[in-house]
């Protein structure tokens, strides 16, 4: 289970390799993806094989249910198939296995869970949530970050990225660029523009960096996603926001309050950089779901 930071097998860490750089696949997941992989080498060396090639459809089982009986979740699971077939798939492209034996695995299905978001009252409150004793570059910095990721509904990994040339503060806009390296323009709103205004005069910063990152931490180098996640954290307890959420928990609220204010899908997905609209569509069954609980307090023949 501690296998986050090992050294894999060559084709492994050609995989992940790919995974990042074709594929643009988020820290996160190459994380998880690592630990899978990880996981399967320790099994299949248990069972005397060698390596992932020599690996058959019955040690692959084997090893999803030896997981399985630890307890593992069923969206876990899921990952760990997912994670396996693009593995032998891309074994198999290179000519570095002659069969696939991840063909035969199905994933299994896991249950659509509704993303969970702020109302809009609280996103307020926390956009304008008292940030204490901080340093003012600090506190300017944290404001900006909440306003950017609720106003533009990014992605931590997309706000750690953007640099000060990605934004024009006269139209308001930031050139962001999401998974598989694809860029989108968002727009910001007023409040966002004006948050980043400030922290732009008093930022940190290195010197002879032409384009640095828009946030920075206090030697001016780039922020982390996990940093952005301890700054979400703190102005999440200093609002008294107590209901389970994260970052990715403003971005659900951009979209689930553009749409209850009337925004069409397919705007939506655009601003927030899906690549299918399915995916947007997981707000309509939550919009729905709040609309028919409307219906049902207030109308008489409900």
């Amino acid at each position: 289970m501690g296998a986050r930071a090992s050294k894999l097998p060559a084709e492994a860490e050609r995989f992940l390799s790919h995974l990042a750089t074709q594929r643009g696949c988020s820290a996160h997941t190459l994380r998880a993806y690592r630990i899978d992989l990880s996981q399967l080498a320790g099994h299949l060396k248990r069972l005397g094989v060698s390596s992932y090639a020599g690996a058959t459809v019955s040690h692959l089982r084997s090893f999803l249910l030896e997981m399985k009986q630890k307890g593992l979740a069923k969206r876990s699971m899921a990952r760990k198939v997912a994670a396996i077939r693009a593995f032998y798939r891309f074994l198999v492209r290179g000519g570095r296995a002659a069969v696939n034996p991840a063909a035969g695995l199905s994933i299994p299905r896991v249950g659509r869970t509704l993303p969970s978001f702020l109302s809009e009252s609280e996103a307020k409150t926390l956009v304008e949530v008292d940030l204490g004793k901080s340093p003012a570059w600090r506190k300017a910095r944290d404001r900006a970050i909440l306003e950017v990721l609720y106003g533009g509904g990014l992605r931590s990994e997309e706000l750690v990225k953007l640099r000060l040339d990605d934004v024009d503060l006269s139209e308001g806009t930031a050139r962001v660029t999401g998974k598989g390296s694809k860029q989108r323009i968002v727009p910001l709103g007023g409040s966002a523009v004006r948050a980043i205004e400030r922290v732009a005069a008093r930022r940190p910063t290195r010197k002879k960096e032409e384009n640095p990152p828009l946030f920075v931490n206090a030697s001016g180098g780039p922020l982390t996603t996990r940093s952005l996640r301890r700054i979400v954290r703190k102005a999440l307890a200093a609002a008294g926001i107590t209901k389970r959420t994260s970052t990715h928990t403003l971005r659900h609220s951009f979209a689930t309050h553009l749409l209850d204010r009337g925004a069409d899908l397919r705007t939506v997905q655009e601003l927030l950089g899906h690549a299918s609209l399915s995916t947007t569509q997981t707000y309509t069954h939550l919009t729905a779901g709040r609309l028919r609980d409307a219906y049902r307090k207030a109308h008489p023949r409900a």
